[in-house]
């Protein structure tokens, strides 16, 4: 197992990769001040731009919905990665081959650089299968595509291509871009025989799998032709780049309606999804050849936002809250079985889940072939939730109209109650199990119910409700991907941006964490007490914990003039609860928005929070004095009353220079 990146890497990412062209590519930025941009928040959605992005300081922010980060938690949040998955994502965007601090490659097994060739094998071979969807030889893809709706444009969308009927197109065609016979091999995307290697897909069709960053990792064809031997659907092998059970079909195209609308939609193949997103279901993804399973789950909790809170919860209207994951199955027996798989891997996700399925069996490409668009969109709204499909699947083998039935689909129901993790959510299904069975004795379910989980039955995990996650018990196995969901911190509240004093103090932070450069020095001399609100004042114990002005300056200078290093300096010296404060002020548009006027702006704004301070100790000496009685030691009145003049002619020269 590989140890974690090197912190000089993941700094070195930070620096290199530019922030404004990796958030650009989701949001449209336009200039808001002095090297400030904003736009529309990928995070919620909004109509004013309240979302913020300092390239010079590497940082985002939202004023509408809080969230904000570096350039790494961007790629996290937007990309549903963990963070060693999105370092390493960003770090080949600049041609960078991160280092493990153990010294081993970037994944467990792979020579440094060899993820990147493989990586880009895929990127020509995608090229090239589409390329050849144009040709004549691929006449029977184009028609397989018209036959079920759909036109060349909804290919391209989707990167269709066709794979030539001929042993070494694809491989020769690879050679003469210098990729080598180890790479290919590697790639999944030929196959060994006895005189040498050959292209692993010929005459099919095929899609790009790709990860939930974009970037191609295998494929899957479709046969074609009535001479082809091979099984109707034929996926890349597993490969360094392609696992099965990680990766999801339209997770690239469906990831940002997914995080929108807080749901995601599983159907069963390639045509399907693509139906349902020419119909407006944008949040579709099928599984590659393999049931839904627990890392399947991992990869759509992140993107719904979903980190073990409450459950959702269905509205009258169809909606709900808290999210909902959809599985849609063919409505006969193998759609059933599928569905009843689901069933254990529901007990990873605290959002609602559904089963839709339609009532003739046409999956979703029949359904909008035969009956449109509108009735793909209402397949989805018809769902009901998966506990309720598999108990209803569990009674519909049993005959009901008899004592010996009804009695059989109790004892076979019960362990599906029981095996329901929500604890709070069994009696419901204890009230509902009763009326199916048409038995008006609540107690004899309940305890069948109760039975079933002392035996620890349930198809759903221990009859306790205290299950572990399939991604929990896979976690020994998955290594570096073993990270825990992220604790949410509670934030220090934020001071009234109405007080004048907290406005002065939060705009000398602000100027401080952004332009370093240019504060001077009196900032440095400021008392530790010099910020009056609490939040405050923990920021700036972290600045000066990193060093200061003084500090800030070898940290901007290292970084050719970027103050990216600097906030992260500061942000491992704060507080937990201020991290997101401190991203706020390092983000925060300056009222200044001309750039020959910053530095007097800078000044000016420091040398207000010196002369607050004056003033602060200026009335606590005045109040020790005013104190003081009649027998006070002549001696210390003196002394008090020269450091009251000593601090006033220091404010009047501070005003004066100002």
């Amino acid at each position: 197992m590989a140890g974690r990146i090197r912190r000089e890497d993941v700094e070195a990412v930070r620096g290199r990769v530019r922030i404004e062209d990796v958030v650009g590519a989701h949001v449209a930025l336009r200039s808001a001040g002095v090297g400030s941009l904003k736009g529309l928040c990928p995070f919620h959605d909004e109509r004013t731009p309240s979302f913020h992005v300092r390239p010079q300081v590497g940082r985002y922010h939202c004023f509408g919905c809080g969230e904000g980060g570096d350039v790494i938690s961007f790629v996290q949040k937007v990309d549903g990665l963990g963070f060693t998955d999105a370092v390493e994502h960003l770090a080949s965007r600049v041609g960078m081959e991160v280092r493990y601090e153990d010294g081993g490659p970037a994944r467990p097994g792979e020579e440094p650089g060899r993820r990147r060739r493989l990586l880009d094998a895929h990127r020509v071979a995608e090229e090239f299968y589409r390329e050849q969807l144009l040709t004549p030889a691929a006449a029977p893809g184009r028609a397989f595509l018209a036959e079920r709706g759909f036109d060349r444009s909804a290919a391209e969308e989707f990167g269709v291509g066709f794979a030539p009927q001929g042993w070494d197109g694809l491989l020769r065609h690879l050679r003469g871009r210098g990729f080598t016979e180890a790479e290919l091999t590697a790639s999944g995307l030929v196959s060994q025989g006895q005189r040498g290697i050959y292209d692993r897909f010929r005459g099919r069709l095929v899609w790009p799998i790709r990860e939930v960053t974009g970037e191609t990792v295998g494929f899957g064809a479709r046969r074609l032709l009535d001479d082809d031997n091979g099984p109707k659907y034929l996926n890349t092998p597993e490969t360094p780049l392609y696992r099965k059970s990680h990766v999801l079909y339209g997770i690239d195209l469906a990831k940002r309606e997914i995080s929108r609308e807080r749901q995601v939609v599983v159907v069963e193949g390639y045509t399907d999804v693509m139906a349902m997103h020419l119909s407006g279901v944008r949040t579709a993804v099928a599984t590659c050849g393999t049931a839904f399973g627990g890392d399947h789950a991992r990869i759509v909790r992140r993107l719904l936002g979903d980190g073990g809170g409450a459950g959702g919860v269905q509205l009258v209207g169809g909606g709900s809250v808290g999210g909902a994951v959809v599985f849609t199955f063919d409505g006969d027996a193998a759609g059933q079985k599928a569905a009843l798989r689901a069933f254990g891997e529901d007990q990873s996700f605290t959002a609602q889940t559904f089963v839709a399925v339609e009532p003739s069996g046409m999956d979703p490409c029949d359904l909008r072939q035969a009956k449109g668009p509108d009735a793909v969109r209402a397949l989805v709204q018809a769902r009901q939730p998966l506990f309720e499909f598999v108990i209803r699947s569990t009674l519909a083998a049993h005959d009901l109209t008899t004592a010996e039935g009804r009695i059989g689909a109790l004892r076979a129901a019960a362990p599906v109650v029981a095996g329901i993790r929500d604890t709070a959510l069994r009696p419901e299904y204890v009230r509902l199990l009763s009326g199916w069975l048409g038995l008006d004795d609540q107690e004899t379910v309940r305890r069948a119910v109760q039975d079933a989980v002392r035996r620890g039955g349930g198809r759903g995990g221990a009859g306790d409700g205290r299950a572990a996650r399939p991604d929990d018990r896979a976690r020994g196995e998955r290594g570096r991907d073993a990270a825990p969901e992220p604790v949410r911190v509670a934030r220090m509240p934020t001071p009234d941006r109405r007080d004048p004093v907290a406005q002065v103090e939060r705009t000398a932070l602000e100027v401080v964490l952004q332009a370093p450069l240019l504060v001077p020095a009196d900032f440095d001399a400021l008392a530790p007490d010099a910020f009056a609100a609490p939040a405050y004042r923990a920021v700036h114990e972290a600045v000066r914990a990193a060093g200061g002005v003084a500090g800030a300056r070898a940290h901007v200078e290292r970084a050719g003039g970027a103050s990216t290093a600097w906030v992260g300096a500061v942000l491992e010296e704060a507080a937990e609860p201020v991290h997101a404060l401190v991203t706020e002020l390092s983000v925060a548009p300056l009222p200044e928005d001309r750039e020959e006027a910053l530095p007097g702006y800078v000044r000016g704004v420091v040398m207000r929070l010196v002369d607050i301070g004056y003033t602060r100790q200026i009335a606590d000496v005045r109040g020790r004095l005013q104190r003081m009685g009649p027998d006070a030691d002549p001696a210390a009145s003196r002394a008090l009353f020269t450091e009251l003049l000593d601090l006033e002619g220091r404010r009047r020269t501070l005003r004066e220079s100002a």
